[in-house]
């Protein structure tokens, strides 16, 4: 709706209707578009949102509304389709009930979100498709209409507004349609929803990294409970808290990924360089051979990870256990590293660096032309997480430094480092003479154990197992406040809501801003209290951002 406030004319949702007194109401001006934005139960979703990641819900409602006003248009219907085979177990996925199916295994996920969306819209229902980056939305969709036709739409914000919208209005007018989209598309309304799938969760791109920081895999969850449809996650690691939920698992084939060859770094003489020996024969042959390496490292800019020169152990903070780095200080709890704690030595190397380093290491290691970043024409490529993406297959994988993943700063390291290394291994092409190579000074690590078994369920068991008794989330609830020109009385008022078992922690500054963290095995009575609260300090002029479930802690 448009409606008059304060002498401007703004924009509204109407969630509710009641009858009384209309003395001093003021007229709707305008009706907005010709669709609702959302249904009552997709209401009652985005209620839950507001609440639980502590949002105005104003702003929760406007992610369910397209760019554009929504006009009714003529939509031909769609053609049949035709049945396609599911892989087994998964014959009972989908419509009727919200039951969640995690999908163990390397993919080709187009060929399994094609059967699954068939069998959906067979039955008269929407799929909705949730992806990490709009290059893999936008790939998948392609795929599935070559096979579903044109009831498969991209639904993203990356999108012309006008393009948006004409997908929206699609997704809400006609049964049968398959959304596929990025983390925005979990809020859109479809027209009876059956079943919604997320690629890759687990992965950043599913998180929103601004207030409000919402888990595309929560919202799903909480729409497919209130809406009645199933939720499939597809991944080669599912994540801990989806498996701490106690999900249908359903494995697709033997292993998710190929056999990964490690290499125990812990006994190499100091000042070796990012990569080893083996490795190095490994990428010479390749070149010789005419085929095809990506070289995976952590980060493009420093090394992530130090070891003692003196006796190779690596470093990390004695207080809380994170990989220490160049700085003096740990980055995760600001304690002072000092020397090595195991043999007092002052002087550390790096284990792995940013693309720029490694490229030059290589570059005299090997043909200078043979060796580029993600985005050259060479046989050799050098790249991080985010070039996963666009990578076609290769023959040689080489991950320069496991330990700069595996004792990233914050309690989900080891769970995301293994599902990182499993993406590099999956893109090996399958054969003999394909490789993939993981460099690391903790073969004992339970991460890496897992990658060369090949089965991520048994290290997800003591990922919650640990959590559990750090209560660190799914077995507890954390939420981040930062603040900037808080008032005075900010901290007595944020200790007032810590009730019912919650703790309040801080404030430390970070980046300019004051940081508050709150644990607790239930924060719903916090969060409650806390939306009254930030809403007063923004009203005041102070910079809030309230990051729940954060990924980096």
């Amino acid at each position: 709706m448009r409606v008059p406030l304060g002498g401007r004319r703004v924009r509204g949702f109407v969630v509710g209707l009641r009858e009384g007194d209309r003395t001093g109401l003021k007229s709707v001006q305008a009706v907005s578009g010709d669709f609702p934005v959302f249904t009552p139960k997709l209401l009652e979703t985005l209620r839950w949102v507001a609440l639980h990641y502590v949002a105005p819900l104003a702003v929760v409602l406007g992610k369910a509304a397209p760019p554009n006003l929504p006009r009714k248009r003529k939509l031909p219907a769609y053609e049949p389709v035709a049945e396609r085979p599911l892989p087994a177990g998964l014959e009972q996925v989908g419509v009727g009930h919200s039951r969640t199916t995690v999908v163990v295994g390397g993919g080709p996920w187009w060929e399994i979100g094609a059967a699954l969306a068939a069998r959906v819209a067979r039955a008269g229902k929407s799929t909705l498709v949730a992806c990490p980056t709009f290059a893999e939305a936008e790939g998948l969709a392609a795929e599935l209409r070559a096979v579903l036709g044109d009831r498969v739409v991209l639904g993203a914000s990356a999108l012309p507004a006008a393009e948006t919208t004409k997908a929206w209005v699609q997704a809400a007018s006609l049964p049968g349609t398959v959304v596929v989209g990025t983390r925005e598309a979990a809020f859109w309304p479809v027209a009876e929803p059956g079943l919604a799938i997320v690629l890759g969760d687990g992965r950043r791109g599913l998180r929103d990294r601004q207030t409000p920081t919402t888990d595309t895999r929560e919202v799903l969850r909480r729409r497919a409970a209130v809406e009645r449809f199933g939720l499939v996650l597809l991944g080669a690691v599912p994540t801990a808290a989806a498996m701490a939920a106690g999900p249908e698992v359903v494995r697709i084939g033997a292993r998710p990924w190929p056999l990964v060859e490690v290499v125990d770094r812990s006994a190499e003489p100091p000042s070796a360089g990012f990569v080893t020996g083996q490795a190095r024969r490994a990428l010479r042959a390749t070149v010789e051979a005419g085929r095809e390496a990506f070289v995976f490292t952590r980060a493009r800019g420093y090394a992530p990870a130090f070891r003692c020169e003196s006796c190779r152990a690596l470093r990390r903070c004695g207080g809380c256990g994170a990989r220490g780095g160049r700085a003096a200080a740990c980055e995760r709890c600001g304690a002072v590293l000092g020397p090595c704690p195991e043999c007092g030595g002052q002087r550390f190397e790096p284990l792995g660096a940013g693309v720029g380093r490694v490229v030059d290491e290589l570059r005299r290691l090997l043909d200078p032309d043979a060796v580029g970043d993600a985005a050259a024409a060479a046989p050799v490529r050098v790249g991080t997480e985010r070039d996963l993406v666009g990578l076609g297959p290769v023959d040689l994988a080489v991950v320069v430094d496991a330990d700069g993943l595996l004792l990233a700063p914050h309690y989900r390291a080891a769970e995301d480092a293994l599902r990182v290394m499993a993406r590099v291994a999956l893109a090996v092409r399958r054969g003999r003479g394909r490789r993939c190579i993981v460099q690391t000074s903790t073969p004992e690590a339970p991460a890496i154990a897992a990658l060369r078994r090949g089965d991520p369920l048994e290290f997800l068991d003591g990922v919650l197992a640990e959590r559990a008794a750090e209560r660190f989330p799914p077995a507890g609830e954390l939420l981040v406040l930062e603040t900037e020109g808080e008032p005075p009385t900010a901290g007595e008022r944020l200790a007032a809501l810590g009730g019912g078992g919650a703790t309040v922690l801080g404030p430390a500054d970070v980046r300019g801003r004051r940081r508050w963290l709150v644990q607790g095995p239930d924060l719903r009575t916090v969060r409650v209290g806390l939306r009254g609260l930030v809403q007063d300090w923004r009203d005041g002029g102070t910079r809030v951002r309230v990051d729940v479930d954060p990924l980096d802690l």
